[in-house]
């Protein structure tokens, strides 16, 4: 989804109707195959706890994907920002 979602700004030429379009293509296959993946993940974790999961990949695959195809820097407030996210996170698993 990082891709669908923000692959296109390095395309600020192209016309968002073809923009809307390709992300849409690629986000229907992610979601080909997120939605068996939670399927099958609700029998072990809660709701919560898969989302939780894919909240923290998504940041994980952003900072990488933020950095090496946008070319931004990461900031040590993004940094800092995420691990005060991961420490949420660690709540909704904790007990």
């Amino acid at each position: 989804m990082t891709f669908a979602w923000y692959g296109h700004l390095k395309f600020k030429a192209t016309p968002l109707i073809v923009v809307i379009l390709v992300s849409w293509g690629i986000a229907f296959f992610e979601y080909c195959l997120a939605v068996p993946a939670n399927r099958i993940g609700h029998s072990v974790y809660s709701a919560a706890q898969l989302k939780t999961i894919q909240e923290i990949v998504t940041l994980t695959v952003f900072v990488g994907f933020s950095a090496l195809y946008l070319k931004e820097a990461v900031t040590l407030n993004t940094v800092i920002g995420f691990a005060f996210i991961a420490v949420g996170a660690a709540f909704v698993f904790r007990g």
